[in-house]
């Protein structure tokens, strides 16, 4: 059973107070990586202390930070991944960005109600900053960035950050220039290009993180560092892998695969529950994630440098770890080959119709949401789902509240993969019937988290040349289809959303001050009061 940390503030005081605290949000960090590669981080923790984060579930960006900072769990919150089914209008929505989103008390109201205490060291009012953590418009916190394009009516789309209050986006513009969206998801995110640094993203935040600081001085200031995320996704994290066994030869539609899909069916031995002693076969880190280490490393210890000599504590943490994956598995496909699955022809192309749909999957990660418009299916569905080649167990009700994930926004039953594999959105048999938005990078439109917006489709000649003139159509004011990501999941080699197995790849908490850490493990849902206990 997960368990829900919400208890009055006062049980949460540390011994000492924090006058102004950083927490600093290194995506995809684990214990494994923190070593030879992040010295500055390395260093960081032989001053304090770490602890293991036992894993929000799904551990995805969302789900993860919303246990963070509310102490409660999807049950409660009602933050269930990166995007749901919206029953009430039949549609499936990701990457929303409203704070009301989130159903419960978050840190920064916590703290602002706090009563004085006399070891405070100012009597301002509590100030707090979130530089780029999710679910940051409307949120109450005092200052706030986050990305988020314009749409004219003409149909482009301008890249730009949401600010508030909103003098701050024309401000923070001027001084560190426009926010590097490119680098920040998409083929050209975590890579050098003519456009700027691979970690161009990471220390634009970084920069408006100390922006922030200098100009308003916070006492809780949030800070999303995304850079690890891409690489350890198209190269994986490990040289070498668990070993696996071999699935029993399948057809293609039995593996829910498509024309043009060379998908890999294997599965790994893995313990029932996604459990087990940490005894990962020999892996080394991948020698291709190594610069992205060290890069995101010198941007960390930069932060922590400069919030020192500012008098700001530190708290570096993370979401998720990533593991290497071999196996997409496309529930959508398998429901369409059941004819549960709903698609309408539009301009001779094939859109997933949710509504009309009697089951269908909502893929995010390693986690999917699997809804139920029929509900006489569920026994059928249930069964498929078990017996499916690449998923570790099923969730239905009883299973969801133990897990900490009984909210009407969840699928009515949840499949998990096993360590090596993941799921799709892909719904289509014919690539050549493929929506038009699944070339492109279209976070909001596609039914389904897609990691292989991260690639340039290599069937493309001169890729950067299509790249180019689509650009130059755009900046012609011509309505152009940026259609250079491929359709070919095998390429991504990285995932989170389930529990891995060694604790290594567990996310981690990281303080300076180790007497508030307390245990070397914690839950997802702990990390609220453990931060509570810095102030």
């Amino acid at each position: 059973m997960v368990k829900d940390s919400f208890a009055p503030f006062a049980l949460f005081r540390g011994n000492g107070f924090v006058k102004h605290l950083a927490i600093i949000n290194v995506v995809g960090l684990t214990e494994s990586l923190i070593g030879e590669h992040t010295p500055r981080i390395a260093e960081f923790r032989k001053r304090g202390a770490l602890a293991h984060i036992s894993p929000a579930f799904p551990a995805v960006t969302c789900t993860a930070q919303s246990n963070y900072l509310t102490g409660t769990t999807p049950s409660q919150h009602g933050i269930v991944g990166n995007g749901w089914y919206n029953r009430e209008l039949a549609e499936v929505q990701f990457w929303k960005q409203s704070n009301h989103l989130v159903q419960s008390r978050k840190l920064w109201d916590t703290l602002r109600a706090s009563p004085p205490d006399a070891r405070r060291q100012t009597s301002a009012p509590f100030a707090a900053a979130n530089c780029f953590w999710w679910f940051n418009m409307y949120s109450g916190v005092d200052y706030s960035i986050t990305p988020r394009p314009m749409y004219p009516a003409d149909g482009r789309k301008v890249f730009d950050v949401y600010t508030w209050p909103y003098f701050i986006r024309t401000e923070i513009k001027k001084d560190l220039g426009e926010f590097p969206f490119f680098g920040f998801w998409g083929p050209a995110a975590g890579v050098d290009t003519l456009q700027g640094k691979a970690d161009a993203a990471s220390r634009w935040i970084a920069e408006s993180a100390k922006w922030i600081e200098n100009k308003f001085s916070p006492a809780l200031n949030l800070i999303y560092l995304p850079h690890l995320d891409y690489n350890l996704q198209r190269h994986g994290t490990y040289t070498s892998k668990p070993l696996t066994r071999p699935s029993a030869t399948l057809s293609p539609l039995a593996r829910g695969e498509g024309k043009q899909s060379p998908d890999s069916s294997s599965s790994p031995h893995s313990p029932p529950n996604g459990e087990g002693d940490g005894a990962r076969s020999a892996s080394q880190i991948n020698p291709a994630i190594i610069p992205d280490l060290q890069a995101i490393d010198a941007i960390v210890g930069d932060l922590i440098h400069f919030f020192g000599q500012n008098g700001v504590k530190v708290v570096l943490l993370s979401e998720y770890g990533i593991t290497n994956v071999d196996t997409p598995i496309h529930l959508n496909r398998i429901f369409r080959g059941h004819g549960w699955l709903t698609v309408k022809d539009e301009l001779g192309l094939e859109i997933l119709d949710a509504g009309a749909s009697r089951v269908f999957a909502v893929a995010d990660h390693q986690v999917a949401h699997v809804y139920l418009n029929d509900s006489s299916l569920e026994k059928s569905v249930r069964d498929i789902l078990e017996k499916a080649s690449g998923i570790e167990k099923v969730l239905g009700g009883a299973e969801k509240v133990a897990a900490g994930i009984a909210h009407l926004r969840a699928g009515d039953l949840m499949a998990v993969a096993k360590e090596n594999a993941w799921f799709t959105y892909y719904y289509w048999l014919d690539d050549t019937r493929a929506p038009d938005f699944a070339r492109t990078v279209d976070i909001h439109r596609k039914p389904g988290y897609d990691p292989v917006e991260l690639f340039l489709d290599p069937k493309i000649p001169l890729p950067k040349l299509k790249i180019a003139w689509r650009l130059l159509e755009k900046k012609l004011r011509f309505r152009m289809l940026m259609d250079v990501i491929p359709l070919d999941a095998s390429l991504v080699k990285g995932s989170h959303g389930r529990r891995p197995v060694d604790k290594r790849d567990w996310p981690v908490f990281i303080t300076e001050r180790p007497e508030l850490l307390g245990e070397k493990q914690i839950e997802s849902t702990e990390v609220h009061q453990t931060l509570l206990r810095h102030f």
